[in-house]
């Protein structure tokens, strides 16, 4: 993967930046996901970000190599803090981290936040506090996508401020969106999640010293939610 060719993941996340947006890409890495938009002219200006100085050297390598320092500002700060008003950020992509350290970005940078901002999240599990945190904070939840790469499953959120929308608990742990669609991947995810859960209970169920209740009843509960949407 490099500026010219992103992985399958990341051109499906870029699929949702809007034309034109104004990019804070946090968790840059190599920086690959902002230059390769820009060299595509598919946004105006970007922000890559990053909190550790070996990737944040790496993401000003390609940026410059790609001679679009007047577009791109590479960034070394935590989070959302590295966004400034005059920035006039509309779009931020958050990828490859767990769902609950992308809610805790979110969380400490709410400040930065105008609302006027599309989120593309790409979580590497964790989807549901995560998605607790877009309903609890006025999101309503535009797309959510299930891909299958290197026998990973990856899944993309996208949300916009906007009416308060209020999901299930179910709706919360499997994705309101994927409910509905129930796409073949969807399917394919949650059998694997399926004989995971039942083999931990099972498991448990042999132990001398088992999990507290309260973990266990979530454990039982979400195995039943899983074999009721396959049934």
């Amino acid at each position: 993967m490099n500026e010219q060719t992103l992985s399958m993941r990341l051109e499906r996340v870029a699929a949702h930046v809007p034309a034109g947006a104004r990019l804070a890409d946090i968790g840059s890495d190599h920086g690959y996901l902002p230059v390769a938009l820009m060299r595509r002219g598919l946004i105006a200006a970007a922000v890559a970000v990053e909190v550790a100085s070996t990737p944040f050297h790496a993401a000003a390598r390609t940026v410059r190599e790609n001679d679009l320092q007047q577009h791109i500002s590479v960034r070394l700060a935590d989070g959302l803090a590295a966004i400034e008003s005059d920035d006039g950020i509309t779009a931020i992509t958050i990828c490859g981290m767990g769902g609950e350290t992308i809610r805790d970005i979110l969380d400490s940078g709410k400040a930065r936040l105008s609302g006027k901002e599309r989120l593309i999240l790409q979580p590497n599990g964790g989807e549901q506090p995560l998605r607790l945190w877009l309903m609890e904070n006025g999101y309503r939840i535009l797309s959510e996508e299930l891909l299958r790469e290197n026998r990973f499953h990856y899944e993309i959120i996208v949300a916009e401020r906007a009416e308060p929308m209020t999901y299930s608990a179910r709706e919360l742990y499997f994705g309101p969106l994927h409910l509905q669609t129930r796409s073949p991947e969807f399917l394919i995810k949650w059998q694997h999640k399926l004989h995971h859960k039942q083999k931990t209970l099972s498991q448990l169920a042999h132990a001398q010293q088992g999990l507290p209740d309260g973990k266990v009843q979530d454990l039982t509960q979400q195995t039943r939610w899983i074999s009721e949407l396959l049934a």
